[in-house]
């Protein structure tokens, strides 16, 4: 699916991230791809993202519009033109916007369901939570922190970092095809979260993840940054 490129702010990015058995997550991926696997873990994980002034580029920011999101990923890897590509899966997407669900899949890649978002914000506590019109729920609860969470797969806040940055590329299901979307940040800082409470009835599914075949690992941090949404080859 070809957009014009999209320009706008990521007011604020969380990225909870969980480690997965790989055998699981295979089942749940389609082909051509394939867990990326970091330390004998699949590694899949939720983005909830406050998007601001979202239009083409080249548009005042005034005609742009705002939303609230959630993205459910899986990193993943394929083999193309003899080279091994890395990038997110994403089973699902929610909005706050009702314009995205009916945009996604046909003008804007990917089907978005609608959901209602409940966010509070203040002096670097985050409550972040989201029902969405399939009865999906997600929250968090979490603070800034200048320590990364020591019991990260990643062990330091830089491998988490620059495993994430690399996974800017992202297939969503549509029909028989996937469309791709690559998110270009100007700037990448990602900051650390302690999360005191997460839930995600994606990934508690027991009928998708069985018991102990998921648990978190991270959460990071991304404010204020100018980025754009360009489209890739579907596949």
């Amino acid at each position: 699916m070809k957009i014009p490129t999209i320009h706008g702010y990521i007011d604020r990015r969380i990225l909870i991230n969980f480690t997965a058995d790989p055998k699981t997550v295979e089942k749940i991926i389609p082909f051509p791809f394939r867990p990326k696997i970091y330390k004998e873990k699949a590694i899949v994980g939720i983005c909830l993202i406050r998007l601001k002034n979202i239009k083409p580029k080249g548009f005042p920011d005034f005609i742009g519009v705002n939303s609230e999101n959630g993205a459910h990923r899986i990193a993943i890897e394929w083999d193309e033109n003899g080279e091994t590509k890395s990038g997110v899966y994403i089973p699902r997407r929610d909005t706050s916007l009702k314009l995205n669900t009916l945009v996604g899949g046909r003008i804007f890649p990917g089907k978005h369901y609608y959901a209602k978002f409940n966010v509070e914000e203040n002096n670097g506590s985050y409550h972040i939570d989201f029902k969405s019109s399939d009865d999906t729920e997600i929250f968090i609860d979490a603070t800034e922190t200048k320590l990364f969470n020591e019991k990260s797969i990643f062990e330091t806040l830089n491998n988490a970092s620059v495993f994430f940055e690399n996974g800017d590329l992202g297939y969503s299901p549509n029909k028989n095809k996937f469309d791709g979307l690559r998110l270009n940040a100007y700037k990448w800082d990602v900051r650390p979260l302690d999360v005191s409470s997460v839930k995600s009835s994606f990934f508690e599914n027991v009928e998708i993840f069985p018991k102990g075949s998921v648990s978190f690992d991270n959460a990071l941090l991304m404010t204020n940054i100018e980025h754009e949404w360009k489209s890739e080859a579907d596949k």
